[in-house]
């Protein structure tokens, strides 16, 4: 399989409409960065993804994962646009239509939120298959995170999309909010009141491609004017602060997206930068 090295640019993205800008870094103790980030404009589609290597390459897993995921929904809003059964066939409609040939879907989020689901099944298939390829679909197969999130509709809420412990936060109104939830042993230890002999942070109960099924989150959010979201690798959220981080996106809006990212690395890299870092923010308008 083609290794893919950054598979979007670290500039400003325009998204229909919106903003996002992203930005990676393999960190100041590794050779290889295994994390990757997709942006796609047209979809307004921002997804992020941190490789695990095993006996293959985590940036193979990352990279396959994010351009798998994103194939499958571009076909299938293609297919979905094209289908002229549809009368006066709108992007809404086209979506509900893929997912229902009877149109009788009340909530077009529900079709579009089926469309995800079946786009993560596709990617977490393609790295599944590279492991049984190689033979290694225990322990020591790639996997790798999958977060992210996607607004199918203008003036529409967005579809959030998570695997792993890799993060989605909002910052609103002043306040930052982690709207996801890591899957670590870790996590589910301290959900558990269990404080003692805590698992380390990075074991993950799941991922996409080291078992043939997953369960990924999938949730729906409304959206607010001002409201910024930020994606970003647990070489970010696990050496960071919480207070730190939403001080950066306090002055996101006045220093801009590019400089806020750069500013989240070096934080990181503060602390000694042991894993890659990538971080993607992103602002949607919320009337359009």
């Amino acid at each position: 399989m083609k290794i893919e090295a950054e598979l979007s640019a670290s500039r400003q993205h325009d998204l229909q409409p919106g903003t996002a800008y992203g930005a990676t870094d393999v960190g100041l103790a590794r050779t290889c960065n295994e994390d990757n980030f997709l942006i796609d404009d047209t979809l307004s589609l921002i997804m992020l993804a941190d490789g695990m290597g095993g006996h293959a390459s985590g940036e193979i897993a990352s990279a396959a994962a994010l351009t798998a995921l994103h194939a499958h929904l571009r076909s299938a809003i293609d297919a979905a646009a094209n289908d002229m059964t549809v009368p006066g066939n709108t992007a809404a409609s086209a979506l509900v239509a893929a997912h229902d040939p009877d149109a009788t879907w009340t909530d077009d989020t529900l079709p579009a939120a089926g469309m995800v689901f079946d786009a993560i099944d596709f990617a977490n298939e393609t790295v599944f298959q590279e492991n049984v390829a190689l033979d290694i679909v225990d322990d020591g197969g790639m996997g790798t995170t999958l977060t992210g999130m996607w607004r199918p509709f203008c003036g529409g809420p967005a579809i959030v999309f998570h695997v792993g412990d890799s993060r989605l936060y909002r910052y609103r109104n002043g306040q930052l909010t982690l709207l996801t939830v890591d899957q670590s042993l870790y996590q589910q230890a301290l959900d558990a009141g269990l404080f003692d002999s805590l698992p380390a942070r990075n074991m993950l109960w799941q991922a996409v491609g080291p078992a043939p099924r997953i369960k990924p989150d999938v949730k729906v959010y409304g959206l607010v004017a001002g409201d910024l979201f930020l994606l970003c690798s647990d070489g970010l959220h696990g050496s960071v602060a919480h207070a730190d981080i939403e001080h950066v996106l306090s002055t996101s809006a006045a220093d801009g997206f590019a400089l806020s990212c750069q500013r989240l690395i070096d934080l990181a890299k503060e602390d000694g930068g042991r894993d890659n870092i990538t971080v993607v923010l992103a602002s949607f308008d919320a009337q359009a």
